[in-house]
């Protein structure tokens, strides 16, 4: 067993290898379809182009309706590039596959704050090229519950709607891996008392061997409950979810969901000794508003400016730096190229020259939030001087154009809280950014920080306490414990300052 071929890439460290540089797709044609929720572009024609538009619409629809817990409708459309083969597919994967004797890849999901990508390889197997896409469209959909989502639920689901298989008019969800079955066959499960207890610092996530029986063990416990609850008439899988909601840990909520989870154990692992497995069928048909919006030929600068996007994303700066310079050569206007220059340079840590890049790129087009959020954030890392109206005016556009993208309404606060003014309503943008990413532990901090400059030490405090439950790594831990020794210094000084005498402030001076 293998973890998933598919990591979230969003990490800006540079990776070398030994590979020829991207070139552009001359002479390809590119098709763009549009559609609610995808942009679909893809060198297969307009044929093609369409039917994977509503493909993916269907899928929408599907997981729309199995995991409600998020509203995406504020949400840009998720890019979608569909390429003809494997060569076409080499050109753009992540650095860690271009080894040998690496896996092929036939797709994936990639995934950052601020937009989303689907990478297919046409030309694989409809089943392969899609599982990995639908594993990690689950844990889209489900990024807001993060924050009580335990980890063995959160990739339980992801293994079971994997392999999901939609056509025109229906899905059918849940058939059992065969792979996953042979493997708990041959191999001790996992109690489950630890299985629902097990987190991102366990070994059990991070070991290669122990993280095998983990995956499977949790698509098995998910597959198990689904089917039985389905059967019964019974709903513990939603009962467990209410229960995590509301704060209860989920060890207590396996336990007054489940029952008693050596009964549950031993149900398992009888479940797991069938020969045949059931799993369900359920429309598929989408609304008509979710149907194509338009269909049109792209140019090759701009199917290579998203190919350079993406492989400064999969860690391949070399090549995404080439072919940003090439597009910007033939098109100095392009706006996504003038993007991805600036993220480079953020990369190098050139923060003037990403300013730069990103205000040309908000200049080209007004509408992308992106340009705008990081012409700001890269201003204020700068200092700002002179800025100020333009720095808000870019944040305060960012959120209009995206009111899901928390980082806009944190970057606002914080830019409040560092010029000391509209510090409530500084406040209220950190609520709304930790509302909109629970799990997201810098937001936190800064919604400490404010509150500290509001002179609210005990809330502040309250803030990082929970911050400090949130915290995986050593770093983390370090953060919280730096910023809870600021607060209190602050709430010291501001003691001593109260205490004083006019005596005794006229002798200190």
């Amino acid at each position: 067993m293998h973890k998933r071929l598919l990591a979230t890439f969003v990490s800006p460290m540079l990776i070398f290898a030994a590979v020829t540089p991207a070139k552009g797709s001359t002479g390809d044609q590119w098709v763009e379809a549009r559609s609610t929720h995808f942009i679909v572009l893809t060198n297969s024609g307009e044929e093609r182009a369409r039917h994977l538009a509503g493909q993916f619409e269907r899928m929408h629809t599907v997981f729309g309706k199995l995991l409600p817990t998020q509203n995406d409708n504020a949400d840009p459309p998720i890019v979608v590039l569909a390429v003809k083969d494997k060569k076409d597919i080499r050109a753009l994967e992540p650095a860690a596959y271009l080894g040998k004797n690496q896996m092929d890849l036939a797709g994936f999901f990639l995934r950052a704050p601020e937009k989303n990508y689907i990478l297919l390889r046409l030309d694989a197997a409809p089943g392969h090229a899609f599982a990995t896409v639908y594993h990690e469209y689950t844990h889209y959909m489900l990024r807001k519950a993060n924050h009580w989502l335990p980890l063995w639920m959160n990739e339980g689901l992801a293994q079971y709607y994997e392999n999901t298989e939609i056509d025109d008019k229906s899905a059918w969800l849940g058939q059992a891996n065969g792979e996953r079955l042979r493997f708990l066959n041959r191999n001790d499960l996992l109690p489950i008392a630890t299985l629902v207890t097990i987190d991102a610092k366990s070994p059990y996530y991070h070991d290669e061997e122990k993280g095998s029986i983990f995956y499977a063990e949790s698509w098995a416990l998910t597959h198990y409950l689904i089917v039985s609850d389905r059967i019964q008439g019974t709903h513990r899988m939603h009962e467990y979810s209410r229960l995590l909601e509301q704060g209860e840990n989920s060890a207590t909520a396996a336990k007054q969901a489940f029952g008693d989870l050596g009964k549950l154990q031993a149900g398992l692992t009888d479940y797991l000794k069938q020969r045949k497995f059931m799993y369900f069928m359920m429309p598929a048909e989408v609304a008509a508003k979710d149907t194509l919006v338009g269909v049109r030929t792209v140019s090759t600068g701009k199917a290579d400016a998203i190919r350079a996007d993406i492989l400064m994303y999969t860690e391949r700066r070399p090549e995404a730096r080439a072919l940003a310079e090439t597009v910007l050569r033939d098109d100095p206007g392009n706006a996504l190229a003038h993007e991805t220059m600036g993220y480079m340079r953020y990369a190098d840590g050139d923060i003037e020259g990403a300013r730069k890049w990103y205000a040309e790129a908000a200049a080209l087009d007004p509408e992308s939030y992106v340009a705008h959020f990081y012409y700001a954030s890269m201003a204020m890392r700068g200092g700002g001087e002179g800025e100020d109206d333009s720095i808000e005016a870019s944040l305060r556009k960012a959120i209009r154009l995206n009111p899901e993208f928390a980082p806009a309404y944190d970057a606002l606060a914080m830019f409040y809280a560092l010029r000391h003014r509209k510090l409530e309503e500084a406040h209220l943008l950190n609520l709304h950014a930790v509302e909109l990413e629970p799990r997201q532990l810098s937001f936190r901090l800064n919604c400490a920080e404010v509150l500290t400059q509001e002179r609210q030490f005990a809330d502040a405090l309250g803030v990082l306490q929970e911050a400090m439950r949130m915290a995986r790594t050593g770093e983390d831990i370090a953060a919280v414990e730096s910023r809870v020794a600021r607060v209190e210094r602050s709430q010291t000084g501001m003691v001593v300052e109260r205490t004083r005498t006019p005596g005794d402030e006229s002798e200190g001076q």
